[in-house]
């Protein structure tokens, strides 16, 4: 069924795309010889809120065999206080700002959708801290989705140095038996985010990381054109290289939610143990609940808090 969904969507992202890119190109030729130059004060407060940013991804794996890659990327970087058109199915800046417990700006670095099609394995939150006239990075949020399963997770980690237990199943040459050691710089100039896995077999076996720089968006007249099919190359390296995972005879690991419906729960358990021990809790005043599709829970300790949400990610298509 999966293999049907997955067919069913390069299909419909192929004609979709190809329209749209056709659109786009029209557009493009249109507001470059007869629609005047823009110059109003809302453009330039539009451009103020977004900051654009290009790098590269880069990916290592150690164990069972060795294999890496990397790829160009493009990245947004929305100032969801200010930001015009910042993108749908992401959190607003007062609902950041409530899960990380901050009161200063929020930013929102994500792959914007590109010609009707959408792709963000990872996008981030970066939630300031203001006291007095300074402001400072205190937490974060990941959001992290797994197409072709249509799911997502969201979890508060500290940019300095974080250990999360893994909570969504990303890859299927992964098991979930992982812990996630995350860490992300404030984005100026430059922009980095480094993921690595700590297995309890494999040891430090697999590294991700993300390295931008900014771009100046005098030398980007268009945004659209900017991102055009950003998102279906972030997918084809994607399967490509899982592909050649397969070609290697790296073992197949199917879905949990087949094998272990309670998998989600297991990950909040390993990640109590992970924040504190014990004999240093503090006062423990945990909840789950479940509200249709989504699987909530906090945990208040006196050491720091952790926050997840799963639930369903829009298709790409969609």
């Amino acid at each position: 069924m999966e293999a049907l969904y997955l067919l069913c969507s390069i299909l419909s992202t192929f004609f979709t795309s190809l329209a749209l890119s056709l659109l786009l190109s029209a557009r493009t030729l249109f507001h470059r010889f007869y629609s005047p130059r823009a110059s109003s004060s809302s453009s330039t407060a539009a451009s103020d809120a977004v900051f654009l940013y290009e790098g590269t991804v880069w990916h290592e794996r150690r164990c069972p065999v060795r294999h890496s890659f990397k790829y160009p990327v493009r990245y947004a970087l929305f100032d969801l206080d200010h930001a015009f058109r910042a993108p749908s199915d992401h959190l607003s800046a007062g609902e950041a700002r409530r899960v990380a417990e901050t009161n200063g700006p929020v930013l929102l670095l994500t792959i914007p959708r590109s010609v009707g099609y959408e792709q963000n394995p990872l996008s981030l939150y970066y939630c300031y801290e203001v006291e007095g006239s300074t402001q400072c990075l205190k937490k974060c949020i990941a959001e992290v989705t797994n197409t072709p399963w249509g799911e997502r997770v969201s979890f508060v980690f500290n940019p300095k140095s974080d250990l999360v237990a893994k909570p969504l199943h990303v890859s299927p040459f992964m098991d979930m038996l992982g812990n996630w050691n995350i860490r992300a710089n404030s984005p100026g100039e430059n922009l980095n985010v480094s993921i690595s896995v700590q297995h309890p077999q494999l040891g430090d076996y697999f590294v991700a990381t993300l390295r931008a720089k900014r771009v100046s968006s005098v030398t980007v007249s268009d945004h659209a054109m900017f991102f055009w099919l950003m998102p279906h190359k972030v997918a084809l390296w994607i399967y490509w290289h899982a592909f050649k995972l397969w070609w290697k005879n790296v073992s197949f690991i199917q879905h949990p939610r087949y094998t272990n419906p309670e998998y989600r729960k297991e990950a909040l358990i390993r990640d109590q143990k992970l924040q504190c021990c014990p004999a240093v809790r503090g006062n423990n005043d945990n909840y789950l609940q479940v509200e249709g599709s989504d699987l909530r829970y906090q945990a208040n300790w006196n050491i720091r808090d952790r926050w997840f949400v799963w639930r369903d990610a829009k298709w790409p298509w969609s």
